[in-house]
Parts: C-alpha cells; structure tokens; sequence
C-alpha cells in the first residue's frame, strides 16, 4: 500500500478522496465514510488523505461542497432543456432537484442534514451551497419579474423550496410511490405537484 499514492498526482488525489467518500456514502452510508475508508477504496495509503483533509469532517465538507456544485449543474441543465417560460422553467428546476436527490440519496442527505457542524469554517461549501440555492431563488425571480420586495422574493423562493425539497425527502426517505397517484415516475410526479403548487406564482 505505501506505493498506492503514486497512482496520483498530488493535485489529483484530493478529488480522488472526494469521489470514494461520495461512493461509500452510496452504497455503505455515512456511518461507514471514514479518512481510512476513503483511502482504501481510493487505493493509497491510510497517511495520504491527511495531506487534504485534516479529519473526517473536512472531507465531508469537500464531498458536500462538490455535490452542490453537481446539483447546480443538473437544475442549470434542466431548465436548458425547458425553453423560456418561467413556470416551465421552475418546474423543470424541481424535476431536476428531486431526480438529483432520488439518483444520490447519500449524498443530498450530507448536502442538507445538518450532519457537518461548523459548516461556516469551510468556505467552498457555504459558497457551492449558496450557488445551488440561488438557482431557485433566481428561477422564481423570473416568475415575477415586477416584484421589488426583497422579503416578498424570499418567501416565495421558500415555498417553492420546502416544497420541491419536501417532495426529495418523502421520496427517498418516505418511500412515496408515484403510481399511487396514477404516474409511472418520479419526475412525473413532481412536474405534476409543481404545476399545480407553483403556477398561482406566475399569476
């Protein structure tokens, strides 16, 4: 294992950590994410991560911090495919967010759980996750281009937030079945929820 290192270039092992977390997330759970996990399923030695990441929650942050940054492209690719309507273009967002959630359950639970404390000490996190909220924030905007009300535009940008992410959570954590509602996917169901909770914001 002492020569497993030399696998990668040193710019190259960070991401290299960060990809094998996220993998163990998936399909062992946090409870099993460790330094020593991680470096064993990247394949260098026990030391090597120490080099990156001074403990657990450093890598945590960095798994995290890249999952926002996926997360913003999957909502900014999906609304590309929407055209120009601003409610289509919400609704897509949410189809994006939920399938994001649905494909990595690990993950968006570390993204949004609580589980790192002191996110605030680890600034590409708070920065990657402010991106990835602003994308619905400024989807929302759009709906209402007339409103100046900062706090009306925040409120706004809530509900439709607790409702896509409450949707995320029910299907990954609840179970919730869209052919129980007649639809044979996940995003049929949240093009159906959203369309029908978010249009009176276009109204």
């Amino acid at each position: 294992m002492s020569g497993a290192g030399q696998r990668y270039h040193h710019g190259d092992l960070a991401p290299a950590l960060v990809q094998a977390a996220r993998e163990i997330l998936e399909t062992e759970g946090l409870s099993k994410l460790s330094l020593r996990a991680a470096a064993r399923r990247a394949g260098v030695s026990q030391a090597a991560p120490y080099h990156h990441f001074r403990d657990k929650t450093a890598l945590l942050a960095a798994v995290a911090a890249e999952g926002h940054r996926t997360f913003t492209r999957a909502m900014v690719e999906g609304m590309s495919q929407a055209g120009t309507d601003p409610a289509e273009r919400l609704v897509a967002c949410g189809v994006a967010y939920v399938d994001f959630a649905t494909h990595n359950p690990g993950l968006f639970r570390l993204m949004f759980g609580g589980t790192i404390e002191q996110c605030e000490i680890f600034p590409d996190l708070v920065a990657a996750g402010a991106a990835s909220y602003r994308v619905l924030e400024d989807t929302v905007a759009a709906l209402t281009p007339g409103q100046s009300e900062p706090e009306a535009l925040q409120i706004q940008a809530l509900d439709a937030w607790s409702t896509v992410h409450g949707l995320a959570m029910l299907m990954i954590d609840g179970g919730l079945d869209p052919v129980h509602y007649g639809l044979d996917s996940t995003s049929d169901l949240t093009r159906a929820l959203l369309r029908r909770r978010l249009t009176p914001l276009s109204c």
